[in-house]
């Protein structure tokens, strides 16, 4: 019998927690293959934020801490400060990098901390029950904006990569998302690149991943899949905010 696909080593055996058609698990694969095949295993260190993803630390091989919530990018660099040879990535949602860890994420990132983001846009809070988030779109219907988000009382949704670009510590800005074939691979391209760049020194990195959040947004994977592509992307234009480039520092 021919393989055609197994699980990554990086990647543990253990179910996911995630809902049915949360683009989480996808995520995860990518970060594992990427570890596996950077040969990093054993010297990559992740860091578990609070939100959905809180159990990280059950699904990677690798070293794993958990942070307070929104500390991830404080805790990344005590880390990657302290065991500079270490390969060092935060895996964070909306509101714990965008909200609460707001203030971490900028200055780690205007310090150009030589660490890797993986960031998680659903455009709501997903773990405690479908608030709205940071990222939630105008209009958009939540717990906490029933009739759909006042920009006027709540203010803008808040676009990460835009922002974070303009700061002269960051090397890779991208966003990515995960619903075909095609920008799996365009996701997984981006993730790697910026682990390399972290290998080379070069700064802060992070790849935001646009995604769905069906449960809470009271749809069937499929529309989820649908409503992101319709509303989502449009907001948040998949694409390289910042890239320092294979030959700058």
């Amino acid at each position: 019998m021919t393989v055609k696909g197994e699980r990554p080593h990086a990647l543990t055996d253990a179910p996911f927690h995630y809902c049915p058609g949360c683009t989480h698990g996808i995520v995860h694969r990518l970060v594992a293959e990427v570890i596996d095949e950077l040969g990093v295993e054993d010297r990559a260190v992740g860091i578990a934020s609070v939100g959905c993803s809180v159990f990280t630390y059950n699904y990677f091989n690798c070293d794993m801490v958990q942070a307070p919530h929104g500390r991830a990018p404080a805790v990344a660099t005590g880390v990657k400060r302290a065991r500079p040879d270490n390969v060092v990535f935060t895996y964070q949602g909306d509101g714990d990098l965008a909200a609460i860890g707001m203030g971490e994420t900028v200055h780690a990132a205007a310090r150009g901390e030589n660490i890797v983001a993986i960031f998680i846009n659903n455009a709501i809070y997903g773990m405690t029950g479908g608030q709205m988030a940071p990222t939630t779109l105008p209009g958009q219907v939540t717990q906490t904006s029933p009739y759909g988000r006042d920009v006027k009382s709540a203010g803008n949704p808040i676009r990460v990569c835009e922002l974070l670009s303009s700061l002269d510590g960051v090397a890779l800005a991208e966003r990515v998302t995960v619903d075909s074939v095609k920008n799996v691979r365009a996701a997984k391209k981006a993730i790697k690149k910026a682990f390399e760049y972290q290998m080379a020194g070069k700064g802060y990195c992070i790849v935001e991943v646009v995604s769905t959040c069906p449960t809470n947004w009271g749809m069937t994977p499929v529309d989820a899949l649908q409503w992101m592509r319709d509303n989502m992307i449009p907001y948040y234009p998949l694409g390289v905010y910042k890239d320092v480039g294979e030959g700058e520092q």
